[in-house]
């Protein structure tokens, strides 16, 4: 996970007109969060990062980019996603990384692309689904850079 974290981070596609919305989806130690710390830390990210799972957001200003890594497992009430300042982050230059999006009933935009881990005998297993053409494209352009099939 962490390894597709960092593919995705490679081929991050341009946030010049509009923010980028991946949303991760799966039971506890599927690998979400460990997705997200590949990610900003190929981004860039200083030092260990952080899960939000008791502050729900930890925002990352890096040189090109403001990522909000938000992690809604503990969400009681989708109206509690107003304090924390995502309609704000919703403008270019912002990546959004949301773990349990569900939580958020119908509250929060659609994902550029939303990914569904599980945990497999075998292996970890990630499913793409739903999103934009800008999130599938991503997806597959991270896909060439790793082997997802272990």
């Amino acid at each position: 996970m962490r390894g597709f974290g960092a593919a995705l981070a490679r081929t991050l596609p341009s946030l010049e007109g509009a923010p980028l919305l991946l949303y991760l989806s799966g039971d506890l130690g599927a690998g979400k969060t460990t997705l997200a710390r590949g990610l900003l830390a190929q981004l860039g990210a200083p030092g260990p990062v952080r899960s939000p799972t008791y502050t729900l957001v930890e925002w990352h200003a890096l040189p090109a980019l403001t990522v909000a890594h938000v992690d809604l497992y503990r969400l009681e009430d989708p109206h509690e996603l107003e304090p924390l300042g995502l309609r704000e982050a919703y403008a270019p230059h912002h990546l959004w990384i949301v773990e349990w999006p569900e939580r958020s009933g119908e509250a929060l935009p659609t994902a550029d692309l939303h990914l569904d881990l599980s945990i497999e005998p075998a292996a970890h297993r990630m499913h793409a689904h739903g999103g934009t053409t800008r999130g599938m494209q991503w997806y597959a352009d991270a896909v060439e850079l790793v082997d997802v099939s272990h």
